[in-house]
């Protein structure tokens, strides 16, 4: 049937073309006439277009184009679509077609309603690629614009983005971008990456790392909506589909060709996608400037830390803040501590520092909290929850909290959710967290994470002591404790201030970094080592003397650019609350321990001794203990037995067989290792062990 038609069409246009000289209305009529018996018999939409394609080429070869084009519309006016059959008025075009004339633009122009707009160019667009033709959409939007006289800014680009409202206008290359979303010509049909507008509108740069993200932007429900995410996982077709969850149309089927696109889009506009400075994190970030008190930079970090990011600001008035922080300082010394140590937290990296802990520990109603709101309020929001955060967190959080501070001191309330071993120990290592440097981890592609480090103070309270009987001598050294007993108050009403400082706050923390900005190097550490030299003359350890230092030095330029009272504190009033040397010995301590342990169990250590088990016997100020007696003994207070009993034999407190750190003795005529401890002198069997009888 279509070869019948295709004869029949050709013979017809021939005759009637070769009549042209005689007489051009009965050329036109007869062309006419074939062109809607060419639409009333053809019974597909083949085999109509086949046949209007050769009408039309015929015309073309003739030089009769423009009488084919009248007619044509002649025929269009006088044929009822109904009567077709369900076919369209189509042409099948060549690569000359596409790119030397107007006719396949015109036809998706000049179409009634936007469905058909839309069909027609998806299936040009298609034929357009068959024939080598490349780029028919965005030849069309500029056809679009010229026959509307569009905006003139975009006939700068080939193909520009059409999205609604968008809030920039990007070169798309041979993406299609219009409100129908975003699409590819792919072999022989339309592909979409996305069926709503989406585009990358901003790229941040990370100050530390180099590390590029993109705000991308997406038009969904009427609005236009954005979120910054790494180029890793937007340029991953197994990780962009994540972006579902925050409202973007993408599939595991469409994720390949939605991380081309924006890959694409992003390569295409370097220069037309604004470039702006990002950080993840707070405090210094190189050539003397402060995260966030530096203008023009953005926060890129996780969602988990834009709370805390967010609460390092300025809120209410400085005048009333500064009241109220006057009036907690002069509550009480301690309180005048923990304000000056919040200060300090951003000296540590200027002098070169060790971070450092200052605990409040004691019975609840003493104002600890409050004194730590205080401390916080120097620098942002001390809402629990915002700023200051609490101890329920895993070792890996609290590492990553203490990078994400960077400087500005890490505020926890509340110890006592530190989760707890068998024995009653804090599950949190105190040392770690004080070395300024987090674990080295990798990553699930096989390489090595950027290793976490931070240069703060860690303000911290809780109804106990943070460090474990049984903690090294590093860190105990790294903490200075203030015992916040019942009946000790730290801030005396307790309620007001809190009220107050949760309206008035972060002011301070940005005056004094202005402030150091402006303070030479030799200054600084001439006050600070003025301070440290003074510490050194009480007995304490370096590390005590150093934090000590550090906070003296805050408070004392924090007085002079900030509170201006003229009052600061003195090495005498801080060094009661630092540790000597003798009580930051690991060995010292466990000594100590187990000779008390002795005390208590000494109903365990008569040789003849039937209704209890025997630890041992004491003969002339000696313990005679069993050896794995005094192993579990050491290692439920915390301490490595291996170590104490180092310590105890260099000290010359136990008696040993050679290498050994043990001695055989015969206990209820049973030969037993035996850990042979010097019992302090005065105690023996016959006093103080029989009053705990």
């Amino acid at each position: 049937m279509v070869l019948i038609i295709f004869e029949l069409t050709k013979q017809q246009a021939e005759n009637s073309l070769a009549a042209k000289e005689k007489d051009g209305k009965a050329v036109a009529s007869a062309l006419i006439d074939i062109l809607e018996n060419t639409a009333y018999f053809s019974e597909t939409q083949e085999q109509l277009t086949a046949n209007l394609t050769l009408l039309r080429n015929t015309a073309i070869k003739a030089g009769m184009k423009s009488l084919f084009d009248r007619c044509l519309i002649a025929a269009k006016e006088n044929i009822d679509p109904k009567e077709m059959n369900g076919c369209e008025w189509r042409f099948k075009y060549n690569t000359e077609d596409f790119g030397s004339s107007e006719e396949p633009y015109r036809e998706v122009f000049f179409q009634p309603t936007a469905f058909l707009k839309q069909r027609t160019l998806d299936r040009l667009a298609i034929e357009a690629f068959k024939c080598g033709y490349k780029g028919f959409k965005a030849t069309y939007k500029a056809f679009e614009q010229s026959m509307r006289k569009g905006n003139e800014s975009s006939t700068a680009m080939i193909n520009p983005s059409d999205f609604p409202q968008q809030p920039i206008e990007l070169e798309c290359g041979e993406w299609h971008c219009d409100s129908s979303g975003v699409s590819k010509i792919m072999k022989e049909r339309v592909e979409y990456a996305c069926l709503h507008p989406i585009m990358p509108v901003e790229r941040f740069v990370n100050i530390d790392t180099r590390e590029e993200k993109l705000r991308v932007a997406f038009y969904k429900g009427r609005y236009w909506r954005d979120f910054i995410a790494s180029k890793r996982d937007l340029f991953d077709s197994s990780k962009i589909i994540q972006f579902s969850g925050l409202g973007v149309s993408v599939t595991s089927k469409s994720a390949k060709l939605l991380s081309e696109y924006l890959c694409d889009i992003e390569t295409l506009n370097p220069d037309i996608i604004p470039e702006t400075e990002s950080v993840a994190r707070l405090g210094y970030i190189g050539d003397g400037r402060f995260s966030p008190y530096v203008d023009n930079i953005v926060f890129d970090g996780g969602a988990n830390y834009h709370t805390m990011y967010s609460a390092i600001t300025e809120h209410g008035s400085f005048d009333k803040w500064l009241e109220t922080a006057i009036e907690c300082r002069n509550d009480s010394l301690t309180a005048h501590i923990m304000l000056a140590a919040s200060f300090a937290s951003v000296l540590i990296r200027r002098i070169g520092g060790l971070p450092f802990f200052v605990h409040l520990w004691g019975g609840s109603e003493t104002g600890k909290s409050v004194a730590l709101m205080n401390a916080a309020s120097v620098w942002g929001d001390p809402e629990i929850g915002k700023y200051i955060q609490t101890f329920n967190s895993t070792e890996v959080g609290s590492e990553k909290t203490a990078a994400f501070l960077n400087n500005i001191p890490m505020c926890i309330d509340e110890t006592q959710l530190i989760p707890r071993d068998s024995h009653g120990n804090l599950k949190f290592s105190v040392y770690k967290l004080a070395q300024g440097v987090g674990r080295t981890r990798g990553t699930k592609t096989g390489g090595i994470e950027k290793t976490p480090t931070w240069s703060l103070c860690i303000l911290s309270t809780g109804e106990t002591g943070i460090v474990n009987n049984g903690a090294g001598e590093g860190a105990v050294n790294r903490v200075i404790e203030i015992d916040c007993s019942v009946g000790r108050y730290v801030i005396k009403d307790g309620k007001s201030m809190a009220r107050r400082l949760k309206k008035d706050y972060g002011f301070a923390g940005k005056m004094f970094v202005e402030a150091l900005e402006d303070l030479d190097d030799d200054s600084l550490y001439k006050i600070y080592d003025g301070y440290y030299s003074k510490l050194q003359e009480f007995d304490v350890t370096d590390k005590q003397s150093m934090a000590a230092a550090m906070i003296l030095t805050a408070d004392e330029l924090a007085d002079k650019f900030i509170l201006k009272t003229g009052k600061h504190l003195e090495a005498k009033e801080i060094a009661e609350f630092l540790k000597t040397k003798a009580s930051v010995s690991l060995g010292e301590r466990g000594y100590s321990h187990m000779c008390d342990w002795v005390a208590l169990n000494a109903n365990k250590f008569k040789a003849l001794n039937e209704n209890t088990d025997i630890y041992g016997i004491i003969e002339n100020d000696w313990a005679y203990i069993n050896r794995a007696i005094f192993r579990k003994a050491s290692s439920e207070a915390g301490y490595d037995d291996k170590a104490l009993l180092a310590w105890l034999k260099h000290e010359n407190l136990i008696q040993t067989r050679g290498k050994r750190f043990t001695r055989g003795k015969r206990l209820n005529g049973v030969n037993t290792e035996c850990v042979v401890m010097k019992l302090p002198s005065g105690r023996n069997e016959g006093d103080e062990y029989e009053e705990l009888l």
